[in-house]
C-alpha cells in the first residue's frame, strides 16, 4: 500500500472512490483479482466514519467478531490491504468523473487527475459534517472542549462531562464515559430517547445524571467552556452547571456533493445499482451505504458483501475474458 507521495503514472484497472470499510475491502479484493488499484479518500485517514466518528465504539454485527472496536476493524482492514500494492490517495476530494471511452475514465480531484478502466464508488453517506450547536459563542470553543464526536475516551478521564442529544450516540458515549469521567450529565430536549431500548435500560441503571426535557442555551468561559446554562423546554427555568467538556450529538448532515453531477441515477440520496453493483453508466460500480436497490440494508456487513461483487464484475468489464468467480482464497499463497 503506497502513501500520498507515490504517484501512479499508468492507468489503473480500477479507481475506488471512498476509503471506508467497503472501499478498503474492495481495494484488497481488487489486488486479489490482480487488478491495479487506486483508492481516493477525502479524509486524512482510511476508515470513513468508523475512524472519524466512533473509533472507540464496539461493533457487534461483523461476521467472525463477537465484538470489535471500530478502529481495530479499520486497522485489520489496513493489514488485509497490505497483501497487495495499491495507490492510496488521502485528503483528496474527487470533483469530476468522466467516461472518455469504453474502459477509459478520467477522475479529477482537487489535487490531480487520474485515469482508470473502471470505477467503484464506496463513498458511504457521501460528505458529512456534524449538526452543530447553534449558539453564537459555540464556534470559539470547538476543538477546545466542545466536541461533536469522541476520538479518545481517555481525554475525558476525571472530567465533568455534559452530553447533549437523545440518540444512540449520545447514550453510547454517556455509558462508555461513566466509568472514566468524574461525572456524566445527559441532556435531551425531549422526554424520551430515540436510542435502542437496551441502551435506555442500561442508562436507567447507570449513575449518569439525566436532565429532560432540557437544552443548552448558553456557554460561559474565557478560553474554554467553564459552565453551561440549561433551560427547561417547557417551563423555561434555567440551571447552570460547571463542566470540563461538552459533547454534542445531534447527528450528521450528509450530502452526495459532486457525485450527484456525474450522470448517475440517484434515488433518495443514494446511487441506484443492479445485482452486479453496476450503475446506469457501464463501467461505474458502487458498493456500501451509498447504494440503493430493493431490500437494501445500510450495514457494514452488507457492504463487505457488495464490495467483492463490485470488484469481480469490474474485473470482467475491464477484461471480458476473465472469469467472474475469483476462486477460493484458501488456495492462494499470500
Amino acid at each position: 500500500m503506497s502513501n500520498n507521495e507515490v504517484e501512479s503514472a499508468a492507468m489503473s484497472d480500477v479507481i475506488i472512490i471512498g476509503g471506508g470499510p467497503a472501499g478498503m475491502f474492495a481495494a484488497f479484493y481488487g489486488g486479489m483479482r490482480q487488478m491495479s488499484v487506486t483508492l481516493i479518500e477525502s479524509m486524512p485517514q482510511l476508515g470513513g466514519q468508523l475512524a472519524a466518528l466512533y473509533p472507540e465504539k464496539y461493533i457487534y454485527d461483523v461476521a467472525g467478531f463477537p465484538k470489535v472496536k471500530a478502529q481495530d476493524l479499520v486497522d485489520s482492514l489496513k493489514k488485509q490491504m497490505s497483501h497487495f500494492s495499491s495507490n492510496v490517495r488521502l485528503e483528496e476530494k474527487v470533483q469530476t468523473v468522466r467516461k472518455l471511452a469504453d474502459r477509459h475514465f478520467e477522475v479529477t480531484t482537487d489535487k490531480g487527475t487520474y485515469e482508470a478502466k473502471s470505477i467503484i464508488i464506496t463513498g458511504g453517506v457521501g460528505a458529512f459534517e456534524p449538526r452543530r450547536l447553534e449558539l453564537p459563542e459555540a464556534s470559539k470553543y470547538e476543538g477546545v472542549n466542545l466536541h461533536y464526536f469522541v476520538n479518545d475516551l481517555e481525554r475525558y478521564r476525571g472530567q465533568k462531562v455534559l452530553i447533549s442529544g437523545g440518540g444512540d450516540s449520545a447514550l453510547d458515549w454517556a455509558l462508555m464515559l461513566e466509568p472514566i469521567a468524574e461525572s456524566v450529565t445527559l441532556v435531551h430536549r425531549r422526554d424520551k430517547f430515540r436510542a435502542h431500548e437496551h441502551s435506555v435500560e442500561l442508562l436507567e441503571k447507570s449513575s449518569v445524571k439525566v436532565i429532560v426535557p432540557s437544552e443548552i442555551v448558553a456557554l460561559r468561559g474565557e478560553e474554554r467552556i467553564e459552565s453551561v446554562t440549561l433551560a427547561d423546554v417547557k417551563t423555561k427555568e434555567e440551571t447552570v452547571l460547571e463542566v470540563d467538556s461538552v459533547i454534542v450529538t445531534f447527528g450528521f448532515i450528509s450530502s452526495l456533493g459532486p457525485i450527484s453531477e456525474w450522470g448517475l441515477n440517484i434515488e433518495g440520496g443514494s446511487i441506484v445499482v443492479d445485482s452486479r453493483m453496476e450503475t446506469n453508466v457501464e463501467g461505474i460500480f458502487a458498493a456500501g451505504d451509498i447504494t440503493t436497490y430493493p431490500g437494501k440494508l445500510k450495514l457494514i456487513a452488507v457492504g463487505f458483501g457488495e464490495a467483492p461483487t463490485a470488484i469481480n464484475n469490474a474485473k470482467v468489464y475491464v477484461d471480458p475474458k476473465a472469469k467472474l468467480s475469483p476462486g477460493h482464497s484458501s488456495n492462494m499463497k499470500l
